[in-house]
């Protein structure tokens, strides 16, 4: 299922558009929060379902959901029995997969050409996750995008180390667009790699599109490098991808990245930063991050924004979303998630917006001057650190 993008308006290389798939349209740019269970951390799906974004299009177009999860609990298997991650979830909107490569790698692995030998953090056994393997096993939970098994080679690292996890990448992406069968209803989107060397960026995006997947991500960015490290990789990367088709940077979630790489042609993105901020206490907003849980809140009768038209912001003073919190009541974390979701839907909603007025270089702006301070390694966890929600 090959996926188009649509543009409807461009700003240099940034542009606003659609991607059609089997099961409907999917507005762009656009960010997808990451449901790693089958639910985001803390919110039901008919909740996600309900958030709307400032331009009150059906913001919640798309979420992740995470394989390596999955298949060990309660299993790909299972969820196919039971209808496939839609019907299994409740979300009838676009769902993506990751490979479970992330999570895996997070792990420290045996890792041979032939696949990724791990043990699971549920019960000590033992798996082997080969590019065939996840394709099988994201064919089973019936995603309406995957994800190629790929190498994410933690930054820093030697340009050996680089070069490697772009060849392995390669082999293994090979390997899985051989074996991908539910073409009909599912896309195949494969990895480019190459860590913060340019060269290896545009070495991996041309051997990527010469096997024609449906759509192309950008891996291995935000896992500890600056932003002045990350942006020209990325650069060398979107400049061998295929301009009609949609482009995904993983795991990038704070704003002023997002902002950037979409001046520079990327569509889609995933992260679960807003989540963990939230069940934090952390609240996006127009002038920065907010900490809940601050003293000064106690007594404050202000909603979190008075612009947000969340049901959060629509119904509850920060003095009592501070209560919550400070008592640990399990709504705060709940009802800080609808905000910071609908925060991240209305952001790129200004975006596209943006782009569609010819004024996204004033967006980017504004944006520097009041998130500057959240670097894009920040938006994911470590290298040794299992990622979730």
């Amino acid at each position: 299922m090959k996926l188009t993008l649509e543009e409807s308006a461009v700003d240099g290389d940034a542009r606003c558009g659609t991607v059609r798939t089997s099961r409907g349209l999917i507005e762009v740019p656009t960010f997808m929060p990451v449901g790693t269970r089958g639910t985001i951390r803390a919110l039901s799906t008919h909740e996600f379902s309900s958030l709307r974004s400032s331009d009150a299009t059906v913001a919640a177009d798309v979420m992740l959901a995470n394989t390596y999860h999955l298949m060990l609990r309660p299993g790909a298997e299972t969820v196919a029995a039971l209808g496939g991650l839609h019907r299994f979830s409740g979300f009838e909107r676009h769902m993506l997969t990751d490979s479970g490569g992330y999570q895996v790698f997070s792990l420290d692995p045996d890792v041979t050409d032939e696949g990724v030998e791990f043990r699971s953090t549920y019960d000590g056994s033992t798996h082997l996750l080969t590019p065939e393997s996840a394709v099988r096993t994201q064919e089973l939970l019936g995603a309406d995008i995957q994800m190629v098994l790929d190498v994410c080679a933690p930054l820093p690292s030697t340009r050996r180390v680089l070069s490697d996890a772009v060849r392995r990448t390669a082999l293994w992406a090979e390997r899985a667009r051989g074996v991908h069968s539910r073409t009909e209803d599912q896309a195949l989107f494969g990895i480019v790699q190459g860590g913060t060397d340019p060269e290896l960026r545009s070495e991996s995006a041309s051997v990527t599109v010469a096997l024609d997947f449906d759509g192309y991500a950008i891996g291995g960015l935000s896992v500890g490098e600056s932003r002045d490290e990350m942006l020209p990789s990325l650069e060398a990367a979107l400049a061998g991808l295929p301009r009609d088709q949609p482009r995904y940077l993983m795991g990038v979630g704070d704003p002023v990245s997002i902002v950037e790489a979409v001046a520079r042609g990327v569509d889609m993105f995933d992260c679960v930063l807003p989540t963990r901020l939230a069940r934090h206490g952390t609240l996006l907003t127009d002038e920065g991050r907010l900490n809940i849980k601050r003293a000064e809140f106690a007594s404050d009768e202000r909603p979190i924004s008075a612009s947000c038209r969340c049901a959060t912001c629509q119904r509850y003073p920060r003095g009592y979303l501070r209560h919550l919190a400070a008592v640990g009541e399990p709504s705060a974390a709940t009802l800080c998630t609808i905000h910071n979701l609908t925060w991240m839907m209305d952001l790129v909603a200004q975006i596209r917006a943006a782009i569609r007025s010819g004024s996204l270089g004033e967006l980017r702006l504004r944006l520097a001057a009041n998130h500057a301070g959240m670097a894009p390694g920040q938006s994911t966890t470590g290298s040794g650190e299992l990622a979730t929600q």
